[in-house]
């Protein structure tokens, strides 16, 4: 759901130009300001930090996959104060109801009149992030409140709804090591998400360096960089960021090169891919690249910016058959391969 336009998108188009250059510059500086910030408290994971960041100027959810220990949970609430945004964290268990996340009507009892009437209680997804911690340990039912709500930008409870206040971002964690007993997101709901991120474990320096810092007393402040209405400009910005017809052209074939049978399958995907990537990766690779882009401080995304986004988007929207299992393949190591066969279309 696209934000609602602000007066300043209504001046005149010398105005709106020049408002849009302010805005590309001090898109640059955000991203500066951000990675700086979380850098006070997080070793590495930068490409994370950068496609968090992606993600939310397009206004598209994260799923994070990761062991326990890769500083997920940091990384958010670290962003979350830099960014000056209300945030909420749902541990996910078995047990968690629907209305847990979304709210509920109690009674209450009118001091004046003695009258009892309902009142809705909202829950904590009435919020601008929320950290959606080991979405995979509650029941499909629950997962499928949050999901709507992803999709939707709404919560509905007895017959009324209630509007999600934007900017609205769902960050989910999964543990990948840790299966049984566990309610895995389907496909059809994966796809909700605009990136799938893999953290993986730190290179030897900077273990060592998390390993000093942690010996340390630490309480490292964050000082807010962006408020939440200067990053609703910054993802208006980014849907009227232009997009060059051939970068359009490559990421839709792109996607449909991941589809078998199709007449523009790539080889890769004949070998190795039982269901590919529907329309929204194509949509996704667009507006990723763009939000991209004005991050760069770029009045227009490259093949580049389509390259660098892709696997985080196709991971989770491409299934692998036998012939791939077989081989040891992983779904990234199939992107790759059709990565490198894409560069012959340019």
């Amino acid at each position: 759901m696209t934000p609602t336009s602000s007066p300043a998108l209504k001046a005149p188009p010398a105005q709106s130009a020049d408002r849009d250059v302010q805005l590309l510059h001090r898109a640059g500086e955000i991203g500066e300001e951000l990675r700086a910030a979380v850098q006070r408290r997080i070793v590495g994971q930068q490409h994370i930090v950068d496609s968090i960041l992606t993600a939310m100027m397009a206004n598209g959810h994260v799923l994070l996959v990761g062991v326990p220990g890769l500083a997920k949970t940091l990384i958010i609430s670290t962003l979350s104060e830099a960014l000056h945004l209300k945030f909420n964290r749902i541990q996910f268990t078995p047990d968690l109801m629907p209305t847990d996340i979304t709210g509920t009507e109690v009674i209450q009892e009118d001091k004046l009149t003695g009258e009892r009437v309902f009142r809705f209680v909202p829950g904590p997804i009435f919020a601008n992030i929320i950290l959606a911690d080991e979405i995979n340990r509650t029941p499909p039912k629950t997962q499928a409140a949050l999901l709507e709500a992803m999709q939707e930008r709404d919560v509905t409870a007895a017959g009324q709804t209630y509007h999600l206040d934007p900017p609205f971002f769902v960050l989910a964690t999964q543990n990948p090591i840790e299966q049984e007993g566990t309610y895995p997101l389907p496909e059809a709901q994966l796809d909700r998400f605009m990136f799938d991120l893999r953290i993986h474990y730190p290179d030897r320096d900077e273990e060592e360096k998390i390993a000093t810092l942690t010996q340390e007393v630490q309480d490292i402040p964050i000082e807010p960089v962006v408020h939440g209405s200067e990053i609703i400009e910054l993802q208006q910005l980014v849907r009227r960021t232009p997009v060059p017809p051939s970068i359009v052209s490559y990421a839709v074939r792109l996607a449909r090169s991941t589809r078998p049978g199709g007449e523009e399958q790539a080889n890769v995907a004949k070998r190795y891919i039982s269901w590919g990537a529907g329309p929204r990766a194509s949509q996704y690779l667009v507006l990723g690249a763009k939000a991209r882009a004005v991050f760069r401080g770029a009045p227009m995304p490259t093949m580049q910016d389509i390259h660098d986004i892709a696997p985080s988007i196709l991971a989770h929207r491409i299934v692998i058959n036998f012939d791939g299992e077989a081989e040891g393949l992983s779904t990234r190591d199939v992107i790759d391969e059709l990565l490198s066969e894409s560069k012959r279309w340019i």
